[in-house]
């Protein structure tokens, strides 16, 4: 049973040593960390957890557990792929929560609001962050991650 469990950890941290992939996921994560950290810490301008969990649950309609992966998922999962710690979980974590802000921007068209003319912004953001999700999903984190790391010393 320990070797069964041992390779299912060793597949899902195996990555190569795949620079690209590196550039993809501390993107991801870079570009996702403040906008947890808004939701987690209240920086940046953010609202904090207490409001964000609030605002969601209450002004969306999204459950609190749901808000409350969601913001684990920004902040938590953000810092693990700066790391490549759990590439493929943390970028789950982002890219279905970006699917659901995607999903919450539809009626205000693709395109950001460049000129404060519609009534919220579009989603191609998301669209960009669940590509990256998804590289990070299929391929690992790549070179200098923590995974890689990991999954080597597990295979020794």
């Amino acid at each position: 049973m320990q070797s069964m469990k041992g390779n299912f950890l060793q597949r899902f941290l195996a990555t190569r040593s795949d620079y690209g992939l590196m550039v993809a996921r501390i993107t991801l994560g870079g570009v996702m960390f403040p906008h947890g950290a808004q939701k987690l810490f209240g920086w940046f301008g953010g609202n904090g957890f207490q409001g964000t969990m609030q605002g969601m649950s209450q002004g969306l309609g999204i459950p609190q557990p749901l808000v409350f992966l969601a913001i684990m998922a920004e902040s938590i999962g953000a810092l693990m792929l700066i790391f490549g710690l759990g590439g493929r979980l943390a970028a789950f974590g982002i890219g279905v929560t970006m699917v659901v802000a995607a999903l919450q921007h539809t009626s205000n068209g693709f395109f950001m609001n460049w000129f404060g003319q519609q009534a919220g912004e579009g989603y191609e953001y998301h669209l960009l962050t669940i590509g990256l999700a998804i590289v990070t999903m299929i391929a690992g984190s790549g070179a200098l991650s923590v995974d890689r790391l990991l999954a080597r010393t597990e295979s020794e």
